[in-house]
């Protein structure tokens, strides 16, 4: 059975349609996520970070629940989201589902989204719902369901991606290189209902910025 993790960060709440949740996942909030973990009616089995946003009743309703609390120091080397992405692995999970806001400071969105593609996880299929907006971590290859002209961006993360090969988008991608910072794969859009994005070597991250629910 492939273990499912569901991480739930802050930065504002999740505006989009979630996809249908795992029933047996674990649960990891990421300090102040666990607030937002409360409002989608999430059990929280693990909250991890150092605890400097999640208010202390929120800390008690998940021990009291039999949740596990971790507390990090405040001088660390990791974002809370870092933290719960590691305690997902730790927990042997396969497939991740992150779940938070798009609003907040810059650096931390995209810390996160950096954070998402990084080779540390790569044992892993990642997932995320951020505000609005989805997120696809496509390492090999990688389906989608979308909606005719939603929009979809590719982003090579960590280096060149070689062979990017794209199905059921506007414009096609066959077999292409694409560079980190390039706008080449910006804006595309779903052709049909189903869509998918296939990479030879390297790592890809499909942004769709959707429409909020």
């Amino acid at each position: 059975m492939v273990r499912t993790a569901i991480v739930v960060c802050a930065g504002g709440p999740v505006r989009a349609t979630l996809p249908v949740l795992d029933p047996g996942a674990i649960v990891i909030a990421a300090d102040a996520g666990v607030h937002e973990a409360e409002r989608l009616g999430l059990h929280v089995d693990l909250l991890v970070g150092d605890l400097d946003s999640a208010d202390a009743a929120a800390v008690a309703r998940v021990e009291a629940a039999g949740g596990r609390v971790e507390r990090h120091p405040a001088d660390k080397d990791a974002s809370d989201l870092e933290l719960a992405l590691v305690a997902a692995a730790v927990a042997d999970a396969r497939h991740v589902l992150v779940l938070g806001g798009d609003g907040g400071r810059l650096d931390h969105l995209l810390g996160n989204a950096f954070l998402l593609a990084s080779d540390r996880f790569a044992d892993m299929r990642i997932d995320a719902v951020l505000g609005a907006a989805r997120v696809h971590v496509v390492r090999n290859e990688r389906a989608m369901e979308g909606a005719v002209g939603e929009l979809a961006s590719l982003f090579a993360v960590g280096g060149p991606a070689y062979g990017v090969t794209t199905e059921g988008l506007r414009w096609r991608l066959d077999a292409e290189e694409l560079l980190p910072g390039s706008t080449r794969g910006l804006s595309n859009e779903f052709a049909g209902s189903n869509a998918s994005v296939r990479v030879g070597d390297g790592v890809v991250l499909v942004v769709r910025p959707g429409e909020e629910a």
